[in-house]
């Protein structure tokens, strides 16, 4: 197989197109369509379907299902009645970092809403993860994730009352919970179990963060344990998919015989 001198690392092969080299004709618009965003540099306006579909002579409804897959990509964002060029994703690290500290590193402003702050009687799967009684009291904080004002996320983090009796009345809803945990509480991370998966949003979760149901999410799940192994935070979070690319380190695992093997890390957002 012939490798174009410009292809870029990371790219599809071939720009996506088969050695046979028959393409569906909305990929084909959406190439063409690619190259004009780039021309247009980001926030710049897209033309109308309309004008998109006379210029390269197809119907409508395959410029429409090109621009579908651009929005999903995140090439494109909608803008009051019109469609503009998206921003690069925010690059979340997977790490024992606040979702604060990774957004503020790429110049954007974080920030969160709060949709609620309430404590219940822990059910059995939880206690057991985050190692309670059965019944004893959990606090349940719900927030949506905010990047320069922009929903991006939505945040469920599970904590015992009794680690965090005042969570109600010192903590500032839109501020770190990290930070919060570090500076007031003197809790220090020691390591996390985090899992990821791509899921569609509830009805519920797509009108709260903002997105099209069908719009795919990026889910983390997240157990997070301070530096003498005990269980801090349960974390559910849902990110947008057209938004977000996750990055992490992986270093290497000295094995007897001294051979270096790939090894992940334990991780959190």
């Amino acid at each position: 197989m012939d490798y174009p001198n410009d292809q870029a690392p990371g790219a599809p092969i071939r720009s996506g197109i088969p050695e046979h080299g028959r393409i569906p004709k909305y990929y084909a618009v959406k190439a063409q369509i690619s190259l004009l965003l780039d021309e247009l540099g980001e926030g710049g306006l897209l033309p109308t379907e309309r004008d998109l579909a006379l210029r390269h002579e197809v119907s409508r409804e395959t410029v429409r299902q090109a621009l579908r897959e651009l929005l999903l990509e995140g090439r494109l964002r909608r803008q009051g009645r019109g469609t503009v060029v998206a921003g690069p994703k925010l690059e979340q690290p997977l790490s024992l970092a606040s979702y604060t500290e990774g957004v503020r590193r790429q110049g954007r402003r974080p920030g969160r809403h709060l949709i609620g702050l309430e404590r219940f009687p822990c059910p059995e799967a939880l206690a057991a993860e985050i190692r309670i009684g059965r019944g004893e009291p959990v606090w349940h904080l719900e927030r949506v994730l905010l990047a320069d004002d922009e929903r991006v996320g939505l945040e469920s983090t599970y904590v015992s009352v009794a680690r965090l009796p005042r969570l109600d009345v010192e903590f500032e809803p839109d501020s770190s919970f990290y930070a919060y945990l570090r500076e007031r509480l003197g809790i220090a991370f020691g390591d996390a179990d985090e899992r990821i998966e791509t899921v569609l949003a509830t009805p519920r979760e797509a009108l709260l963060i903002g997105t099209p149901p069908a719009l795919p999410m990026l889910l983390l799940h997240r157990l997070s344990r301070d530096t003498e192994g005990r269980p801090v935070e349960r974390v559910r979070t849902l990110f947008r998919g057209d938004r977000f690319s996750f990055t992490t380190h992986l270093g290497g695992t000295t094995h007897p015989g001294g051979t270096a093997h790939p090894g992940g890390t334990h991780a959190s957002g």
